[in-house]
């Protein structure tokens, strides 16, 4: 008779888990109809959807998060607020739901609520890069580019595989006097979102900044700007060590002078003779020692490789479409070899650069 218990309450048990793992299976598959229905614009289908998700799977953050975008999307600010506020003593909260949040109230007309929500979740979640964005993307709006850019700066320290900080920072210092940082968060920046809008945007502005702030004159002369930072960084210099430039007027400056010798023109095949040249010197010279940059590792293994040709062509191309097409027409064996050892081989963000 015990036996018989034991058994019967085994087979209520297992009963039960089958019933609510189909549950749980069932809301997965509704809610990835109701995903659906809210990218092509349906709204409320998504949310009586998402509603019986809630049913099936109550404890999952997901569909109550899904809900409260889709108010958000219809413009019902309040209604998403009210969700999404509920939500962050969830024992699942994560940082977008601090991020919907926050720009939940910014939409609804409450721009002080919006900026402390975001800060209130980098506290939280420290890792966050989406609320670094949206907090510097605050300062951005009132054109408060020096306020803008520490919480960008901050976001690639901390979330290094989120492009959209490295994105921002580098259109902002490209259009500064510190380009320097413009081309190193831009060509990140590539490497981590390979085929946008976006990307095709940068290429063009990493091309532009080249051919602006790289100076050949008649005389064969020639000048770069590419920083004006003069910053001595006193914590080697303190320590009994030398005391070190900062990077731009330090090694990067200094380099690309170095790699122009004998270039006539800026366009897309003599940046690839410049970045080569460049690259090289870095590592032959030991500035790699005193300079240390993640981005310049990747592209010795790109080299090493043996497509840093190519990839040079891909970095720039549309900022000098033209000569890259001629280019093209000729590398074709190259180029297909660089793209398949690229899509093989992606750069692995690290943390933030060291200028």
């Amino acid at each position: 008779m015990k036996y018989s218990t034991c058994l019967l309450f085994f087979l209520l048990f297992a009963c039960s888990c089958v019933f609510s793992q189909t549950n749980i299976e069932r809301a997965a598959k509704k809610g990835d109809q109701a995903i659906e229905l809210m990218d092509s614009g349906k709204a409320d289908e998504s949310l009586q959807l998402l509603k019986e998700c809630m049913q099936l799977d109550p404890g999952n953050i997901i569909y109550p998060y899904e809900s409260a975008y889709a108010y958000y999307l219809k413009k019902e600010y309040a209604k998403s607020i009210e969700i999404l506020t509920a939500l962050l003593v969830h024992k699942d909260c994560f940082g977008r739901v601090y991020q919907l949040l926050g720009n939940s109230y910014d939409l609804n007309g409450d721009r002080g609520k919006a900026v402390s929500t975001y800060e209130e979740g980098i506290k939280k979640f420290p890792s966050a890069g989406e609320l670094y964005l949206e907090r510097a993307n605050m300062e951005l709006m009132q054109k408060r580019y020096t306020q803008a850019l520490p919480y960008y700066e901050k976001g690639i320290e901390m979330a290094p595989g989120f492009a959209s900080n490295y994105y921002w920072a580098s259109k902002i210092y490209c259009g500064s006097t510190e380009e320097v940082k413009g081309m190193i968060y831009g060509e990140i920046f590539m490497n981590i979102e390979r085929n946008s809008d976006r990307t095709a945007e940068i290429s063009k502005l990493l091309f532009d900044t080249y051919k602006s702030e790289i100076k050949l004159m008649p005389d064969s002369s020639y000048s770069v700007s590419f920083s004006k930072s003069a910053a001595i960084d006193m914590g080697n210099f303190n320590s009994g060590n030398k005391m070190k430039l900062p990077f731009g007027m330090g090694a990067y400056e200094p380099l690309l002078l170095l790699a122009l010798k004998n270039e006539k023109t800026i366009d897309i095949n003599s940046l690839d003779r410049i970045r080569t040249s460049f690259m090289e010197r870095y590592f032959n010279d030991s500035f790699n020692k005193a300079y240390p940059n993640a981005l310049f590792d990747y592209q010795k293994r790109i080299a090493d490789a043996g497509h840093f040709e190519a990839y040079n062509h891909w970095l720039l191309l549309k900022g000098d479409e033209i000569t890259f097409n001629f280019w093209l027409a000729r590398n074709k064996v190259k180029w297909d070899g660089f793209m398949q050892w690229f899509a093989a081989n992606p750069m692995k963000p690290v943390k933030s650069p060291q200028f």
